[in-house]
C-alpha cells in the first residue's frame, strides 16, 4: 500500500503554465496562497537523456523549501499514481515551451 501521497500541480506563472510533481500540498499560512512542498524531478544518472525543459525547472526550483503560489494562480491539482514529466507550457495555447539553443549570429 502507497504510503506518501503524489501531486501534479498546474499553476500559471508569468504567462505560463507550469506542471510540478510534488508530495505536499496544502494551504499555506499565507492568506490567499497555496503551499507545494518536497518538489519531485526525475533522479539523474550517468548515460541518461535528460528532458530539458524537467532540468530547467530543476535548476529554478533547486532550493526551493516550499513553494507559496496565489490560490487564483492554481489551475488544478491531481493526486497521482506515478510522476510524469515535468512541463513549461504556453498558457495561452497550452504548447509546451521548450528551450532551444539559439545558433551563434551568422557574420556576414
Amino acid at each position: 500500500m502507497r504510503t506518501t501521497k503524489l501531486y501534479k500541480v498546474c499553476f500559471l506563472s508569468q504567462g505560463k503554465s507550469i506542471e510540478l510533481y510534488a508530495r505536499h500540498v496544502s494551504s499555506s499560512h499565507l492568506w490567499g496562497f497555496t503551499e507545494i512542498g518536497d518538489l519531485v524531478f526525475a533522479t539523474t544518472g550517468e548515460g541518461l537523456v535528460v528532458d530539458p525543459t524537467e532540468e530547467r525547472l530543476r535548476e529554478e526550483f533547486q532550493d526551493t523549501t516550499m513553494l507559496h503560489v496565489p490560490m487564483h494562480a492554481i489551475v488544478r491539482i491531481e493526486e497521482v499514481a506515478r510522476r510524469g514529466v515535468a512541463a513549461i507550457r504556453d498558457a495561452a495555447s497550452g504548447d509546451k515551451i521548450m528551450p532551444f539553443p539559439l545558433a551563434p549570429p551568422r557574420s556576414k
